[in-house]
């Protein structure tokens, strides 16, 4: 039905009906192995026109062009060639050669200009639809992680944060994902969105990954990495592709559970002057369970020593068991006396989540070409997507129906580009894990009446256990009928005092541009470029402060970059600069200066060297959040949002309060002082908080490198070399600090007696501020990759990445730099892609250390793990298709990403592609 529709648009438009005037036949060989090659595409240079290999390696093509002309012929991981066309019923034969190394293929990403990885001023790992065929793990998403130097964070099964050189998070701002030049991130909560809306894998022409500071280039929030998808072009990859994918997902906790992965794709040039495409994914499966019960000390908290199972409590628990994944327990109150701190009853995690993974997601795009060639090309491209996961930031999110669209008009040429595009989002029905089990617990009960049975019924038995049966009596169980009214009812109220569901309707809009003047000047390639960005937050005030109607701002940048070849093109210098300037700051300068020599008599050997700078605007949330966790008041820190936020609280005697944003920054405690107090109950540790609204953070970074293509026999060993340091000015980070509900600080910020009285009565509100932190932070480290090919073409890969960090933790101690990345990781490659006629294989090992994790939901060690993954695969040329068996942590030793998250397992999968 999308084709008849698309053909009928290009029909009105008016594409012509071809004639052909010219046959050229041939044959196109593998010259390395040997024998045909199949698949190889053939096509006129700069149009459309083409076709492909069959199975012996042979084809036809006819064209309305008149000889002379030239012929592309080409296949992945190969060299390609051009034929001059004389004459018709010319016959060619043409023996492709294979790339030596991965080093030997284009990247465009590393300066916005088309050079091979071994030419790149700065590091840069490369996946494209070869690698696709031979990942082992059961996406290309997450055979993303067995690049050098790259880290996959498992929030679930289906949300994956992808992240470079530390400082990592699931939501992970310092590193951005664009997808056909389309930031890939959701505008309100903050989170890249992975490939949960992202693109087909049938549709996936490259993945390039800049890691390390790229803001020179692309601006604000490139500031630890970026990566770019890019899809195939329905004028050069055409027909109809399918990919049936099924498998089993194995987890202790969730037992085997099936998932289906179905994706489509159908691509067809009507002329040299238009073409379609049409992609199709749908994802079904099962969450990793998150079943960690292990007692913290709270929100953001550590782990301690003391569990309960909230279902049957034992003599010694802990009566104010705060379990990790286990909500509502967060409601604790001291009630005095032998009777001490008590946390409420909370509901494990699965029993408040559907665990449902699923993804929806449709993507259309009409191209068309006013010449007839490559020379300028007009592109409307819309993508949609729909699905549920699981989503960890200070709290766990259940992503239920989250909605995203984004529709792009882009013109692009041989030298430049301009484009524009539209983001919005809507959050379905997604919740707030916490909050859902809260208010159940208030549905059935106060917290006022259970607490104060609690009290009671300890004072007449003495005994924790039998106090916490008497409150609990006409608790809401789990699969009842009555939990599920009261489930319903929360998860669709959005007002967090009684409710726990999202409201987003946050958009934005974009512009880009970028000019190459390569056709104008030859001494060297100069280009510009500048951006223009919109945000329009509309959470209805459940996220943000947008009570009263949407919160606007914009940010622009410029930027221009020089690249100048010299000594025989051996030594290359690239210089670029931006300014960027967003509403709520000042402007930005981000420069870059990188050399580039190429030595040896091939100019196979390149030393690299480089001056980055990176920086990040503060996020959407940093400036305009205004959000109750449970424990605490979450609140950004733009000019006008303090005075935006308010919320009412009592004392311990029931006295209402009103504390405000301005409050909060302006008459509060820090976070550190009073639990110094705590600990020893004198006034003299007491300070006021103090602190500046949030600004940009910004990064220096030095990099050297060397990349090799070393003759060994009848192969080349690639060798990729890199070591950087990274200094942090003005870290983003969050700011605790504690208000008291009453009382306030003299001009020199000394407490009266009536706020030293609120912290000894416990009448404070907790605030976590976006701000900057005046730590000296610093990061370094080393990355190596080792690729060949031994005996009869095995291919054999190692890389080794060194990440360390520094922290003065005197020149800020409430600072939590969250590095989230191990010291050492070691990953290793090892396969065939035609062992024997059409049968391939690959296998990746993957080890990291351990490390420990930081973040404002639970603190604490991520264990050392080996993962291991394999594939097997076979084609069959005939009927076009390849069929692959494999699996993931095949050893079956779960394990955490994070703290908190659910345990990853192991998974099988088997495919079947069609026509890719």
């Amino acid at each position: 039905m999308i084709k008849k529709i698309l053909m009928g648009a290009f029909l009105l438009l008016g594409s012509t009906v071809m004639v052909a005037q010219t046959t050229i036949s041939g044959t196109v060989n593998d010259a390395s192995m040997g024998g045909p090659l199949p698949g190889a595409n053939i096509k006129v240079s700069r149009k459309a026109v083409g076709t492909t290999t069959d199975f012996d390696g042979k084809f036809i093509l006819e064209v309305t062009d008149t000889p002379p002309f030239t012929i592309e012929i080409s296949s992945l991981g190969y060299q390609t060639q051009t034929v001059e066309i004389t004459k018709n019923n010319q016959v060619v034969t043409v023996d492709l050669k294979e790339n030596a190394t991965s080093l030997d293929e284009v990247v465009v990403s590393a300066s916005r200009t088309p050079e091979r990885v071994m030419e790149s001023p700065v590091t840069i790992e490369r996946f494209d639809a070869r690698a696709i065929k031979n990942t082992s793990s059961p996406s290309f998403y997450e055979g993303l992680e067995n690049l050098k130097g790259v880290d996959i964070n498992s929030s679930s099964l289906t949300f994956k944060s992808v992240n470079t050189r530390g400082f990592a998070s699931f939501a992970n701002e310092r590193f951005v994902q664009l997808v056909d030049g389309m930031d890939n991130a959701s505008p309100a909560l903050n989170f890249a969105l992975g490939n949960l809306l992202g693109l087909s894998e049938l549709d996936v022409k490259s993945v390039e990954i800049l890691p390390g500071a790229a803001s020179a280039l692309y601006g604000a929030n490139a500031f630890n990495g970026i990566m770019l998808m890019t899809s195939k072009s329905p004028f050069n990859d055409q027909g109809i592709s399918l990919v049936l994918k099924t498998g089993l997902t194995s987890q202790q906790a969730a037992g085997d559970n099936e998932f289906y992965d179905v994706s489509i794709r159908m691509a067809h040039t009507f002329s040299d002057y238009f073409a379609a495409k049409a992609t199709l994914s749908h994802l079904t499966g099962e969450e990793w369970h998150a079943t960690d019960y292990r007692n913290t000390t709270g929100i953001g908290g550590t782990y301690i020593p003391g569990t309960r199972n909230p279902e049957n409590p034992q003599p010694g628990d802990d009566p104010a068991y705060n379990g990790v994944n286990v909500y509502g327990d967060e409601v604790v109150t001291n009630l005095g006396g032998a009777i001490g701190r008590v946390s409420r009853t909370g509901y494990n995690e699965v029993d408040l989540m559907s665990n449902e993974a699923k993804s929806m997601k449709f993507g259309g795009s009409l191209h068309y070409r006013p010449l007839g060639n490559d020379r300028v090309e007009i592109i409307w491209n819309s993508k949609y997507g729909r699905g549920n996961t699981i989503y960890q930031g200070q709290n766990r999110y259940n992503i239920a129906n989250f909605f995203m669209e984004q529709h792009k008009l882009e013109v692009r040429g041989k030298s430049f580009f301009v484009r524009g595009y539209y983001t919005g989002e809507d959050a379905g029905d997604s919740y707030d894990s916490r909050f859902a089990a809260i208010n159940i617990n208030n549905e059935w009960k106060s917290n006022t009446q259970w607490f104060t049975e609690y009290a009671g019924a300890y004072l007449m038995t003495g005994s924790h256990v039998q106090a916490r049966r008497i409150a609990d009596t006409g608790r809401l169980m789990p699969g009842t009928p009555e939990f599920q009214q009261a489930f319903d009812k929360v998860t669709s109220d959005p007002d967090l005092i009684t409710g726990s569901k999202f409201r987003d309707q946050t958009s934005l809009y974009h512009a880009d541009g970028n000019l190459n003047l390569r056709d104008y000047i030859d001494w060297a390639e100069v280009q510009f470029g500048g951006s223009y960005r919109q945000y329009r937050l509309n959470s209805f005030g459940t996220i943000y402060t947008d009570y009263d109607g949407r919160i606007m701002y914009d940010e622009f940048g410029l930027y221009s970059q020089l690249q100048k070849k010299m000594m025989e093109d051996r030594l290359k210098l690239t210089a670029s600069i931006r300014y960027d300037k967003a509403q709520n700051f000042d402007g930005n300068f981000s420069p870059r200066v990188s050399l580039a020599y190429a030595a040896g008599e091939s100019k196979n050997h390149n030393f690299r060297a480089s001056f980055q700078t990176g920086f990040r605007n503060p996020t959407t949330q940093d400036q305009y959040i205004g959000l109750a966790t449970g424990a605490s008041y979450l609140l950004g820190t733009a000019p006008d949002n303090l005075d935006r936020y308010s919320v009412n609280l009592e004392d311990g005697n029931g006295t209402s309060y009103e504390v405000t944003g301005r409050d909060a920054f302006e008459r509060a405690f820090s976070a550190t002082s009073v639990n110094n107090f705590n600990r020893s109950g004198d006034v003299n540790d007491l300070n006021k908080s103090n602190f500046d609204l949030v600004s940009p953070e910004k990064v220096t970074s030095f990099e050297v490198g060397y990349r090799a293509a070393i003759p060994t026999g009848d192969n080349k060993l690639g060798v990729d070399l890199s070591a950087y340091f990274n200094d942090y000015q003005d870290f983003i980070s969050i700011k605790d600090v504690f208000v008291p509900l009453y009382g306030t600080f003299d001009a020199n910020g000394n407490p009266d007696a009536d706020a030293e009285r609120a912290v000894r009565n416990g009448d404070l509100a907790e605030f976590g501020f976006r701000t900057n932190s005046n730590a000296d932070v610093s990061s370094y480290g080393v990355g190596l990759g080792l690729n060949t090919k031994i005996f009869n073409g095995y291919t054999v890969g190692l890389n080794y990445t060194w990440s360390k960090f520094e922290f003065d933790e005197s020149s800020d101690p409430d600072f939590e730099p969250a590095f989230n990345t191990p010291e050492h990781k070691v990953k290793l490659q090892f396969g065939h892609p035609n062992l024997f006629e059409n049968f391939g294989f690959n296998v990746n090992l993957r080890w990291q250390d351990e490390y420990y994790w930081q973040s404002t939901f639970l603190q604490g060690n991520v264990d050392a793990r080996t993962v291991l993954d394999a594939q097997i695969n076979y084609e069959i040329p005939s009927i076009k298709s390849v069929f692959k068996v494999g699996g993931s942590n095949l050893t079956g030793q779960e394990y955490f990403s994070a703290p908190g998250v659910g345990a990853v397992g192991s998974q099988f999968f088997v495919s079947w592609t069609i026509n890719n």
